[in-house]
């Protein structure tokens, strides 16, 4: 069975995404990503997106519609990366790139610096925490990058590493999403 998700902004604003039911597959909330994007609208032009756990796409494909240089998707469901490429394709976004890929695999490997990082793993598992540890130890993020994190209401990230900073933080229905900011 096939969702479907509305792009909001930019140069796909209201293109129509599709994607497969897979469990725990929670797209984004429309309000949620007008306040995320609300909230980046200064720093998603030229930037290099790292989309982890992405699920529908929703997130990377939003930040590339505003302009972002390139996306990152790495998402470990086949079922998910097939809608990921077949949008891909519809909307022949040639600076994303979509990797089938445990998330915490993907993080072990040699890396690049990324502008943005969108973390939004499946619900009540524990991955938020131990992504943003992956994340803090690698050199992933360059500096004065933005890493936005959507979790299970109730989750709060215990052990924040040193040179990362709380800029927003909210909550709607079951959702907590922040925006933190790495300085070197």
């Amino acid at each position: 069975m096939a969702n479907k998700l509305r792009v909001i902004g930019g140069q796909w604003r209201s293109r129509i995404l599709t994607f497969t039911d897979t469990p725990g597959l929670r797209p984004t909330p429309v309000r949620i990503r007008e306040t995320l994007f609300n909230w980046l609208q200064y720093d998603v032009v030229g930037s290099r997106c790292l989309d982890l756990f992405a699920g529908s796409g929703a997130l990377g494909i939003e930040a590339l519609s505003r302009g972002a240089k390139s996306v990152t998707q790495v998402e470990k469901d086949a079922g998910a990366c097939q809608s990921l490429r077949a949008n891909k394709a519809q909307l022949s976004a040639q600076k994303l790139r979509v990797i089938e890929m445990d998330v915490q695999q993907f993080l072990k490997r040699e890396n690049e610096t990324f502008d943005l990082v969108f973390l939004d793993p499946p619900f009540a598992q524990g991955l938020a925490e131990v992504t943003c540890q992956a994340l803090a130890a690698g050199a992933w993020l360059a500096d004065h990058a933005k890493i936005y994190i959507e979790a299970e209401r109730s989750w709060v990230l215990t052990d924040m590493p040193d040179n990362w900073q709380l800029l927003k933080d909210k909550q709607a229905g079951d959702v907590r999403y922040q925006l933190l900011q790495y300085q070197q």
